[in-house]
Formats: C-alpha cells, sequence, structure tokens
C-alpha cells in the first residue's frame, strides 16, 4: 500500500488548521506546513499560525523555525517536507499536509524544476533594487532579463517577480529558459482537499479573523518585527499595511480595514488557482474528508 499524502488547502480563514488536526488526531499522524509565512518566527498573530494549544494536540512541523531575515523557497519546502514526510510515514500510512500557499503545494506534488542556488550577492542587489527604487524597478530589470516570463508572470506579486530577477542574475539565463513544466513522478499517493464555503461566509471570517488579530496584538506584533528589519517575510498582507500606518502614509483604521480588503482579495486569487485544479476534492466537513481518504487507503 502506498502512503497517502493528505493536502488540507482552501482559501484563507475557510477552517484548515482545525480541520487538519481533527484529521490528525483520526489518523494518528503529523501535520506539515505549507504556509510561507507560518515558517518564520515573531510573526504567529498576523499569520495565523497554530496556537501552542493546537500544537499540544498534533505536531506540528515547519512553524516558526526561520528568523525574519532567512531566506526560504518553494523548491527548499519541496525538498523539507518530502523528508519529513518519509519519517511521518514510518509511523502512519498518512501525512497530512496543511496550507494555503499554493506554489509550495504545487511544489511537493508536481516537483519543482531544478534551480541555482541565490548568493548572498544577488540577493542582496535585487532586495537593494526593490528597497531603493521599488517593484517597478525590479520589474523593468525583469523584462530585459526574461521578456517571456515577464509577460507572463503576476506583476503584483512581488515575491515571486524577485526571485525570478534572482533566478535570471544568479543562472545568467532567462529564468524561462529553466522552467520545463515536466511533472516528477511520486511514489506516495496525493489526495488534495478544500473547504469549501460560500463567499459571503467566508468573507466574514476574514473580517472576523481580522479583527481577532488585532485584538490579539497584531500591531505591537508588527512593531517590534520591523524593529528587527523590513525584511521580505513582512512584505505580506497585515504587515504591509501596518508599515504604512506606522510610517504615516494611512490612518490606523483606514490600515485595518485595507488588511481585510486585501485579505479577501488574497483569498479570491487562492479560490482561482484551487478552482483549476481538477485533483481538488472540494468538501464541507471533517467527516467528508475522513471517509475521502480512507476510501483512498483502501484502493492503494
Amino acid at each position: 500500500m502506498k502512503p497517502l499524502a493528505l493536502i488540507v488547502t482552501g482559501p484563507t480563514a475557510s477552517g484548515k488548521t482545525g480541520m487538519a488536526i481533527e484529521l490528525a488526531g483520526h489518523f494518528n499522524t503529523e501535520i506539515i506546513s505549507a504556509d510561507s509565512r507560518q515558517i518564520f518566527k515573531d510573526i504567529p498573530i498576523g499569520t495565523a499560525a497554530p496556537t501552542e494549544e493546537e500544537r499540544s494536540r498534533a505536531v506540528h512541523h515547519l512553524v516558526g523555525i526561520l528568523p525574519l531575515e532567512a531566506y526560504y523557497s518553494a523548491a527548499r519546502f519541496e525538498t523539507e517536507a518530502l523528508a519529513i514526510m518519509r519519517e511521518i510515514w514510518k509511523k502512519s500510512q498518512v501525512a497530512i499536509i496543511c496550507g494555503g500557499s499554493m506554489m509550495y503545494i504545487d511544489a511537493l506534488t508536481d516537483g519543482i524544476d531544478e534551480m541555482p542556488d541565490i548568493s548572498d550577492g544577488t540577493r542582496a542587489y535585487v532586495i537593494s533594487l526593490f528597497d531603493n527604487y521599488g517593484a517597478e524597478a525590479v520589474l523593468a530589470q525583469l523584462r530585459i532579463c526574461d521578456p517571456d516570463y515577464y509577460e507572463q508572470v503576476d506583476r503584483a506579486n512581488t515575491r515571486r517577480v524577485i526571485h525570478a530577477l534572482e533566478i535570471c542574475l544568479e543562472a545568467g539565463m532567462p529564468y524561462s529558459t529553466l522552467r520545463t513544466g515536466i511533472k516528477k513522478e511520486r511514489d506516495f499517493d496525493i489526495l488534495k482537499i478544500a473547504i469549501d464555503m460560500p463567499r459571503e461566509q467566508l468573507f466574514k471570517r476574514i473580517n472576523a479573523r481580522v479583527d481577532a488579530m488585532i485584538a490579539a496584538g497584531l500591531e505591537d506584533e508588527a512593531r517590534r518585527a520591523f524593529a528587527i528589519g523590513d525584511y521580505n517575510s513582512l512584505n505580506t498582507v497585515g504587515y504591509k499595511e501596518m508599515r504604512a500606518y506606522f510610517s504615516g502614509m494611512m490612518d490606523r483604521e483606514t490600515a485595518i480595514a485595507r488588511i481585510a480588503k486585501n485579505t479577501r482579495v488574497y483569498a479570491k486569487k487562492q479560490l482561482t488557482w484551487l478552482k483549476k485544479d481538477p485533483s481538488v476534492n472540494w468538501i464541507h466537513n471533517t467527516a467528508e474528508a475522513i471517509a475521502l481518504a480512507e476510501e483512498r487507503l483502501k484502493n492503494t
């Protein structure tokens, strides 16, 4: 019987963490976070990282382990998550992967093309370009280095644009020429589930989560984080708006409203990505997820 990678995904605030913990209890297994921000220390409120109580109910991997200045990528996630899964499967036939960072999910299920390691010098140059001249300067250089990828990249996704330029500069060739699009064969079974709910309900959950984050101390957390450094790990919803508030670009109430709005926009993007994936099973509760997983285990 093949081991099973049970992937719990879906838009932000849809209840992934709670469902993953229930599944971990049922299958007596552990959870790997597939969240590109929860992996960092010092920002648990704004990233909605599993709480101490939640982590006491199930072992979570790749949560709160890196300093804010650290670099992390989908390629590194693929390598580390696969290694952790091998260890989990020694104890259980099911490993649970929970998160909404779609590039991480795709890297784990489909593999990722081999890319050069980014040197400190290249990373420092691109970050300096971004810090001093903004996203438009990074985009302009990417257009010169790789016009093909420039035409297809989500230009609002600063992290992706920066990464593409880093690859171009490090490899000395266009990023697009290194992307083969060839899916890797996996020696384990994959079951993707996503929590489905009416969009109005999801948006109410997002608004409530933002209110809860503010009440829990998101503003103070963001101040402490920016005191450490204005790193790329903080270039995400919640902290970007707080940065704008701290710098006087918007008032506190506007910043909080903008966090909720931008989170809803992010959720829409996640839903668009997921709806394009025919392998995603849309479910409404943990019982449905358990039934799907147990049926898959019987048939592998």
